[in-house]
């Protein structure tokens, strides 16, 4: 559970102003100091271990990062990143294997971690993986409010009919005369703990230990092609502009058989033509009339769902601030709706006719018409003036 984690910048030991070269250093210093080769059995650094590559998965992604700042962990969940069920060991070493060959330490693990892996110990590599795909999806408040399931057209690779996605013409293989069928090419490599050894897809077969005998007269023997796909996309209530979704295993299709990529989805958010957004907030400006601030009035102000009535009580400044409780936007993996915040702006006319003038020069002789500011209508400037005094 997220009220469980903790804070992404505190995992890695650094400030929320950090450079993308100090986060790489200090995940570096924990990815050495708690990494399965190191640490055999040790379930406390293997989870030290997770909890800082997620850290370090979110806050060296900018998209990610800046939607942690703004949200927390009630960004991640849904939209990219591992949300409360956190990174696994096959996650962590398919994404930074190279990372961890650069740090010089293990690809993959050279003893006591076997059952956290799955089949890495046994020689397995996972398979290529296609590539990840970004599109742009638009969003009006409407939508946003309620949620919404969009189809869309995605242009990228899908695996080649005609051989399977094998890449295989006629589906005959033999064994890679690279890896001899292990998949796998070791490399040994000096660290500051000594030499360490480090497994990475033999870049003949691709990891697969095969190779083809006879390409596919399709897909040119890589088992993909150029294709479209309609994808249903449930996008949930409360997303904002600059957001993105993460749909695993929706983008471009992995070459022979391998592992498809991700669709990323970003949002954009559709102005409205009356209310402003401000986080889950929802802010509206209303123009009233001189007589309306005076004697009080009944006007309507927009909702993202309609037009809801509100009272202007008699005497009301202009600056004044109302706040209709719930009427804002969801928030995002939470719970209760944000608020909409009415600001009453009052109309004074540039000219009058002199009928008008006249009744004006008797209302300001009038002792009731002089500025007199009780406590509870000052102007908004005075209210300022006042909390900072």
């Amino acid at each position: 559970m997220a009220e469980n984690k903790r804070d992404y910048y505190e995992v890695l030991g650094v400030g929320k102003n950090a450079t993308p070269d100090e986060l790489k250093k200090a995940y570096r210093k924990l990815a050495m100091q708690y990494h399965p080769d190191r640490n055999p059995g040790d379930k406390e650094a293997e989870e030290k271990f997770k909890e800082a590559a997620e850290a370090y998965e979110v806050l060296s992604n900018p998209d990610k990062r800046a939607r942690y700042d703004q949200y927390g962990f009630a960004g991640m969940g849904g939209a990219g990143g591992y949300g409360g069920q956190g990174m696994s060991m096959e996650d962590i070493f398919s994404q930074f294997g190279d990372l961890f060959a650069d740090f010089g330490l293990g690809s993959f693990f050279s003893g006591g971690f076997g059952s956290s892996f799955g089949g890495a110990r046994s020689g397995v590599i996972a398979r290529e993986r296609g590539a990840n795909i970004r599109v742009k999806v638009k969003m009006n408040l409407q939508e946003i409010e309620k949620g919404v399931k969009k189809k869309i057209k995605v242009s990228k690779y899908v695996p080649c009919e005609h051989c399977h996605g094998s890449g295989s013409e006629n589906g005959e293989t033999e064994t890679c005369p690279t890896c001899k069928g292990r998949g796998q090419v070791i490399r040994t490599v000096n660290s500051l703990f000594g030499q360490m050894q480090t497994a990475s897809a033999c870049p003949h077969c691709g990891g697969t230990g095969k190779v083809i005998k006879k390409k596919c007269t399709h897909c040119n023997g890589e088992g993909i092609v150029k294709g479209e796909e309609i994808i249903e996309i449930d996008i949930p209530a409360g997303v904002g502009e600059g957001m993105q979704l993460t749909l695993r295993g929706k983008g471009g299709a992995g070459p022979h058989n391998g592992v498809n990529g991700d669709l990323l989805v970003l949002i954009e958010e559709e102005p409205h033509p009356e209310l402003t957004r401000d986080g889950n907030n929802l802010l509206y400006d209303l123009v009233i009339s001189v007589p309306q601030a005076i004697l009080g009035t009944e006007a309507e102000v927009p909702t993202v769902s309609g037009r809801v009535k509100v009272k202007i009580a008699p005497g009301t400044q202009s600056g004044k601030t109302l706040r209709l409780r719930g009427k804002g936007l969801p928030i995002l993996n939470g719970y209760g709706n944000g608020d909409l915040l009415v600001n009453v702006n009052v109309w004074i006319p540039k000219k009058v006719t002199k009928e008008e003038e006249k009744l004006l020069q008797t209302l300001n002789a009038s002792e009731n018409f002089k500025p007199n500011p009780s406590d509870d209508d000052r102007s908004f400037f005075g209210r300022v003036r006042d909390y900072f005094s």
